[in-house]
């Protein structure tokens, strides 16, 4: 099989939230656990990444041609400035990395990744739990005023990440590359709650051995 480098945010590193509410790298993290079944993942992945950071990675990486690169964003460039919002939840705050411009950095990614005469792997975000991400990013802060810029509705914060799934999915389509639907894979598992940790962001160790086991389905190992 073809080596792998692997570009993303905290959930390909492989982070959980423990019982003491600190992140930690899992050892049983999905990509761990793929690289246990023999995939030669080099992973780049890194805790907080934006689609922006993860590129000027690529471009600080020597890699060699023939590859595949998969690229693993918008869990962070979604994200808001939640201390802005809750000291000002009468003005619109925008994502880390604004809509429009986290396309426009996507599709470069494929580009360049091309360029290297690389096969690009499009990645969706998680999909996340808004009751428990609100609890999350409203201690220590005013969750009154942020539940006012949320118009009182904690499910909008899914509804604004769901826009950054689905700019994935377009560039996927739009750029003729493969696309890996984590989104819509644990979409699929009934109890999928139970797969997340009390942030409500990151998947928890039974969630990363649901994405190890369908990524793997989905992108069976040739030798």
């Amino acid at each position: 099989m073809n080596e792998i480098y692997l570009f993303g945010d905290s959930a390909a590193q492989g982070i959980v939230l423990d019982e003491s509410e600190n992140y930690r790298v899992s050892r049983v993290g999905c990509i761990r656990l793929m690289r246990r079944s023999e995939y030669p993942i080099h992973n780049y992945a890194v805790h907080g990444y934006t689609v922006n950071q993860g590129l000027e990675s690529f471009r600080n990486l020597r890699t060699e041609p023939g590859n595949i690169c998969v690229i693993e964003f918008g869990g962070n460039d979604c994200d808001l400035d939640w201390d802005a919002v809750s000291q000002d939840p009468d003005h619109f705050h925008d994502g880390k990395t604004p809509l429009a411009e986290f396309r426009s950095l996507l599709k470069q990614f494929v580009l360049e990744s091309r360029a290297r005469d690389l096969d690009p792997v499009l990645v969706t975000p998680l999909p996340l739990m808004s009751g428990r991400y609100y609890r999350w990013v409203s201690k220590r802060r005013d969750a009154d005023r942020i539940l006012k810029y949320l118009r009182n509705d904690p499910e909008s914060i899914s509804r604004w990440q769901e826009r950054y799934a689905i700019a994935v999915r377009y560039t996927a389509a739009e750029c003729g590359c493969h696309l890996a639907d984590v989104r819509a894979w644990m979409l699929e598992e009934l109890d999928y709650p139970s797969l997340i940790c009390e942030d409500g962001i990151h998947p928890n160790e039974a969630g990363h051995e649901i994405i190890a086991r369908k990524a793997m389905e989905h992108f069976p190992h040739k030798g």
